[in-house]
This record gives C-alpha cells, structure tokens and sequence, in this order.
C-alpha cells in the first residue's frame, strides 16, 4: 500500500475513515435520543389510559389475556383446518360424488347398479314431508339454526355418552355427516373429526340448507348397495319415496344411523325397532303428535323379502371402485357422469361359486370352525368372472377378497420356485432336506424329520419347509439370506403382488400377507406363458347414450413379459404334481390339465388352495375374521374341495386349452362299481368333519410314516409327506396321516415355538 498510493493519498484515507466513524456515532447517538423522546412522549400520553387497583384485574387483565389466547387459537385453527380444505382443492368437488354406473355382464345382461343418478333426482319439495321431519328429528333438529356444527347438540351427547360410559348419541350434524361421505371416510380418528367441522362450516358457506339436506339424502348409504332414499324405497318398499307413508319414512330415516344394522332385508324386527325410536324423536321433538304417529306403530312397515335375489354385491363394489377410479383418468373437460359399463363377470360362474361357499360353509364350517371365506376367479387376460368376497354381504359388506390381507403360507412357494429357476436351477436340481437356521430361527417339517436329497419337485409336491428357505440362502450367495429374499421379492413384484412383503426369515413360506384377488391373479403368469396381466372388472365404458367412453383391450394396461415362458412351462410342471399326487387332490378335475398349490399358515389360521388351468385361475382363502384357528383345516380340504366345484362350473361349455407344460390333462379313474358305458363321474372327495386324534395317535402316525419313508426309499419309491386327500374318506384317521407341513424356531435353549406360518 505504501508503495502504490501517493504520500499526500494516505492523510485523505485518514481522514476519511475518521469522518466516516464520527457521523456513525452521531447517527447512533441521536437516534437514540430520540428514541428516547418518542418513548416518554408515548408515556406520558398511555398515562392517560391507565387503570389501576381493582379496575386493572377486572376487566384489562382478563381482555388482555383473551386477546392472547384468541390470537393463538385462530393460529391453531387455521393449521388444522389447511388439511381439511385441500379435500376441496378439486373445483369439480361436487360433481365428483355425482357417479352413476349401471352394470352389464360379459354378455350385456345388466347385473345391477351403483352411485347416484343426479341427472334425474327428485327435487326436494317432492319428498314426503314426514320424511323430511323424521329426518331432522333423528338426525338433527336445530338444523336450520346451527352454522354447520350444532354446539348445544354435540355438548348433549357428550353428557350423554359420559354418564352412558359409552356412545349412546351422535353429536354430528347433518351438515358434518354430509361432509363426510362427500370428502372423508369411516375411519374413527380425531383428525377425520376435525376435518369434517371444517368442512362442514365451508360447506354452509357454499351452500343453502335446503341444497345441504336435499345431497344428504341423495347421497347417504342405506345399505343393501343402495345411495339414496329413493333408492332405498325401491330396494325396500318397490315404490318411490314421494309414494312412502310414515311408518316406511320413519324406518327409512331409522338406517341413516346404521344402514347395515337396521336393513329391514336383513333384520326386520331390529329395523321395526329402530323406526320406532325414529317416532319417538318425531313426538319429543314437536313435530308430531302421539295420535298421528299411532297409526304406524300399530302397522309397521313391510319390507320387500329380497332374500331370493342373488345380486353379485361384492363383485359390483369392486367394479365401481374400479370404475371411480378409472373416470379420474378422463380429461378434466369431460363432465359425463352417467356410464353403463360391461364387466367380466359369468354370472354362471359367480352363482356356482356363492353355492360352492356356502354348501362347504353350511355342512363343514362348524366342524372346522371356520365362518367365512373368498374366492376370485380370473380369465387369463386378468379379467375377474366371479368374485365372493364373505358369506353374507347383507351381514358384512367388507370384501374379503379385496381388502382382506390373509398369510398365503405354502401357495407362496412357487414364486420362490420361480425365482430358483430363474437363477440356474431345474425342476430336477437336488436339495437336501435337512437342518437350517437362519440366526436363532430354525425352520422343520412335520414330525422333526427329513427326507434327504431331493429333487424341487419333490420338494413343491410334498410342500416341504426347509427347502424353500435353503432357496432363499442359496439364491444370496455371499450376499446372504437378505438378498435372496429380496430376489424373491422382486419376481413376486413382477408377478403384480403390490402387497408390502416386509422382509423376514420367513418369507419364504408365506409368512407375508396378500390378498386373494393379487394372488390368484398372479397365478395367471404360469399359465400365460410367463407373461403377468393385471386384474379387472370393466371391460367397455359407455355413456348413458350408448357412445363408447373406454375399452379394455384398446386402452388397457397390456400384458408384460415377467418370466420366460419355459419357466412358466416348468413351473406348471411341477405345480401339476401338487394336484395328481400331492396335497391337493380334490382339486383334480376330470380331463382338465390342472396345476396349483396348497397353504395352511400358523395354527390353522387359514386355508387356502390357488390354482389354474389353460383357460381360468382361480384362488380360494377359508378362516375367520378374528384370526382364530380353524379345527385342522388345510388347503388340501375345504379350500381345494371348492376350487374344484368351481372350475367344473366356469368350464361348461368352454374349449379346454392346453395348459403349457402339462399338455390336455387325463381323465381321472373311475370308482370300480361305475359300468363301462355308464356316464362319467367324477371321484367322491367331500371332505368330512375333522378327525380327533390323541397324542399317543399322532405319534403313532408320526412312526408310521417314517417307516414308509424308509421303506419307499429302499424301493426306489417316492411317498408323500402331506396328506393324501384325494383318497381319504371324509371323517376317517388316515386322512391325517400326511399331514402338512409347520414351521418351527428352534431357540438356543432347545426349545421349540411355531412361527407365523406353516404349509
């Protein structure tokens, strides 16, 4: 610096930074004090204002802090209520509920209908006005006063339900239920409830009460599948709702608290009953007297006996589902909401498969303790042609085929059989069946025993434990377990299992949960050549004009390439021995090429047997909603029994096609006092009521088989470690002989405890 700046420059640099500081300091200094001046200006005059002694704790203190308080809560509130107000970000919020689809058949026969028909709804002042009063009565009286949340309802029912110990009355509005069916769901959370206020105030700010209560009873569920009053007078009463008369409208506004509960198809007494409170809420209320309801306690509404009608229920809440989800795909410009849409359903195949549940669930539920199953049959282009998701869907609308996630345990096997094949194994590669733990879990077979060396078909058809998880060790390599169980995981994902499939030892043996329409429509990769297709029921969209809207097969998602087909052929191998000789021999169908695989999980939770032919797949699951066990039941019983009664149904009429790497199937022998000529029949295999075996029969059993083991073994001959099912007369002890295999895990101290998951 010395060197570059003249020396007169240096006094000027000086000088400058000394002024610089000093006009600083005095910018400070006199904004300051004039900081100062203004505060004591400010002083001097709140003095003016000031309140002391009692007037200061009366009245200032108390506002000061409501200001604070009410500051905070409005922050508070506009945190919560940003959630509920992006439910309405969709300016077409309105119309998007407004769906109304008539379902067709695969042959265009209509098989029923779902949503609401807003194009031709009945305007308001057309409803009975006892309706319209014994609606408000039940559901909310100060409907016309409150602002969307009735304040000194909700504090009644919360008195109510305290004293009660439990929840007696509702304190939702119909501006808040109304909310809930248009944006929200059934889940009982605090966060739904603080939604639903929100919404409801937003919607008493966009519309009037008259068009508020005019969509409630459009759009509320009053069950049977119907939306609506005036649908549910037609499903209930054959009539329209400006027809009904006070006891039909008082049972009628009696299902908006529990349209399953009170169906009147399902529980008339229960229904009566609650049409009676209804009255009562009419009499309290004021907006009737005791004389003018007499007349309907005396005579009841009469409901329409629907018990007959076989309405494909489960199968339609699939397909609309389907069909919601499927006009979201639509152009925004496109404000169509009125379709008929033709399915995939046989109603052939749907009857023969609810008969085929009911009759096994009739005649052996109680001796296998077992009180519901599913099933989902499938073409091979992914399309569902029956689907039985319960018992009763008037008793429980939940789809267990859908919605169920159930253990698959040894019907999961074959995607690991896959994935081995995949990497260099055969169907003829050996494993020997022996010991192997995986850190301190330690897989066995039945009975502690081993079979030796043997091949991977033997292997699926005995449904052996311990080869599968030696599959998934082998298949990690250096890597470890964890990474050929991630292997598996992957073909399983290429197969169409969405499924989460967390990662444990047990995997391998279906200790994973799935539900039955992925898993029985993953099944159709063996029979597709290796190619996976995803399930579906709408087949074509058309407006209620008739004009074509959409088509599966033109603007579908195609089939995809997940396995090479000579995998899928050897697969199909090897599960086809599962059904001739192994564990699933009830499902054997006469003349039909047949491959599939059994599955019973972890103390008999469930049952399943999933399998297919060169035309259809189809998977069946049996068990109970409370995950307890069922008395013994494996897939190779129930499960196998129904899938057969099914597929005899779905292939009537229908070409038989060869089922790649198994061929045209053989006809199965006949029982030897049927004559030569006589018609064909197909073997007796009903299963019976479970046997009782003792524990010193068991062991018996356990001996016994060892002892054929080793005798076949020095024969040269392969015996079966499962069950022979297909033979067995129902209610005898051999059927027990070969039972199916568990899994057990071995600690460190000897001990033995079974896992989730067994065959």
């Amino acid at each position: 610096m010395r060197q570059i700046l003249p020396p007169h420059w240096k006094q000027k640099v000086r000088n400058f930074f000394l002024d610089l500081d000093a006009r600083i300091d005095s910018t400070l200094f006199s904004s300051g004090k004039g900081l100062r001046e203004l505060y004591e200006r400010y002083s001097t005059f709140m003095d003016r204002f000031y309140v002391g002694r009692w007037k200061r704790w009366v009245f200032i203190e108390p506002l000061s802090e409501a200001a604070t308080i009410g500051l905070a809560g409005m922050v508070l509130m506009l945190t919560l209520a940003i959630p509920a107000f992006r439910e309405t970000a969709d300016e077409d919020w309105l119309k998007k509920s407004d769906l109304a689809v008539t379902f067709l058949d695969r042959y265009g026969n209509p098989i029923g209908s779902r949503g609401i028909k807003h194009n031709d709804s009945i305007p308001l002042e057309d409803f009975p006005d006892n309706l319209i009063k014994a609606t408000l009565a039940t559901e909310d009286r100060r409907f016309y006063d409150h602002f969307g949340i009735d304040v000194p309802g909700l504090a009644r029912a919360l008195v109510t339900n305290a004293q009660a110990g439990g929840v007696r009355q509702g304190g939702s509005s119909i501006t808040q239920q109304l909310a809930k069916n248009l944006f929200l769901n059934n889940e009982r959370t605090i966060e739904r409830k603080v939604k639903e206020a929100f919404l409801a105030i937003w919607l008493e700010t966009r519309l009037s009460k008259n068009e508020i209560l005019k969509l409630y009873l459009d759009r509320a569920y009053m069950g049977g599948g119907t939306f609506g009053v005036d649908g549910a007078a037609h499903f209930y009463f054959n009539k329209s709702v400006r027809d009904v008369n006070l006891a039909e409208a008082a049972m009628l506004a009696g299902l908006f608290k529990a349209p399953t509960k009170y169906a009147p198809h399902i529980n008339l007494p229960a229904a009566r009953a609650r049409a009676n409170v209804v009255l009562d809420n009419l009499v309290d209320a004021g907006f009737m007297t005791e004389g003018q309801v007499f007349g309907a306690r005396r005579n009841p509404a009469v409901a329409v006996d629907r018990r007959d009608e076989n309405s494909p229920n489960y199968y339609l809440d699939y397909a609309f589902d389907e069909m919601r989800k499927l006009v979201d795909t639509f152009p925004k410009s496109y404000t169509e909401r009125v379709f008929v849409v033709r399915t995939a359903i046989d109603m052939n195949v749907q009857h023969a498969a609810e008969e085929a549940i009911e009759n096994e669930l009739r005649q052996f539920g109680r001796d296998y303790h077992a009180t519901q199953a599913a099933t989902v049959v499938s073409d091979l282009d992914g399309g569902i042609r029956a689907m039985v998701g319960g018992r009763d869907y008037g008793a429980s609308q939940f789809n267990r085929a859908v919605d169920a996630y159930r253990q698959p345990g040894s019907s999961f096997k074959p995607y690991v059989y896959t994935t081995a094949l995949l990497n260099g194994f055969t169907p003829n590669s050996k494993i020997v069946d022996g010991p192997v733990c995986i850190g301190n879990w330690c897989p066995q077979n039945y009975g502690h025993s081993y079979s030796g060396s043997v091949t991977l078909t033997q292997a699926i058809t005995r449904s052996i434990n311990v080869i599968p998880v030696k599959l998934s060790i082998l298949l990690g390599g250096k890597q470890g377990p964890k990474a050929g169980r991630a292997k598996i995981v992957e073909v399983a994902r290429r197969f169409g299992l969405t499924a989460p499939l967390p990662d444990t030892p047990s995997l391998p043996i279906g200790s994973d949960e799935v539900t039955v329409l992925e898993h029985a429509v993953a099944y159709a990769t063996f029979p597709n050549r290796g190619k996976a297709v995803t399930p579906h029921a709408v087949l074509e969209v058309r407006t209620g004009a008739g004009d074509l809207v959409w088509r599966w097969d033109r603007d579908g998602p195609k089939p995809r390439q997940a396995i090479p087909p000579n995998i899928a052929a050897d697969m199909a191998g090897m599960m086809s021995h599962v059904v001739s000789e192994g564990t699933a021999r009830r499902a054997a169908l006469d003349g039909i090429p047949t491959a599939g695989k059994t599955g019973t999980t972890n103390a008999y939770r469930d049952a399943w047997f999933v399998g297919y032919t060169g035309n259809f797949t189809c998977a069946v699951w049996f068990g109970n909603d409370d995950y307890s066990p069922t008395n013994r039941m494996t897939g190779g019983s129930l499960p196998a029994q129904t899938w057969h009664d099914i597929m005899v149904a779905a292939h009537q009429g229908v070409e038989v096609k060869e089922l790649i790497g198994v061929g045209m199937g053989q006809k199965l022998p006949q029982p030897a006092n049927v004559a030569a000529n006589a018609a064909p029949k197909v073997l007796e295999t009903r299963p019976g009521p479970p046997p009782v075996l003792t524990k010193r029969g068991a062991d018996v059993l356990v001996r016994v088989e060892k002892e054929l083991d080793e005798a076949a073994k020095t024969i040269g001959k392969t015996t079966l470690n499962e069950p022979s099912n297909g033979t067995a007369k129902p209610g005898s002890s051999s059927a027990l002989a070969f039972p199916e295999n568990y899994v057990a895990t071995a600690g460190a101290d000897g001990t033995t405890a079974t896992v989730p998951s067994k065959n």
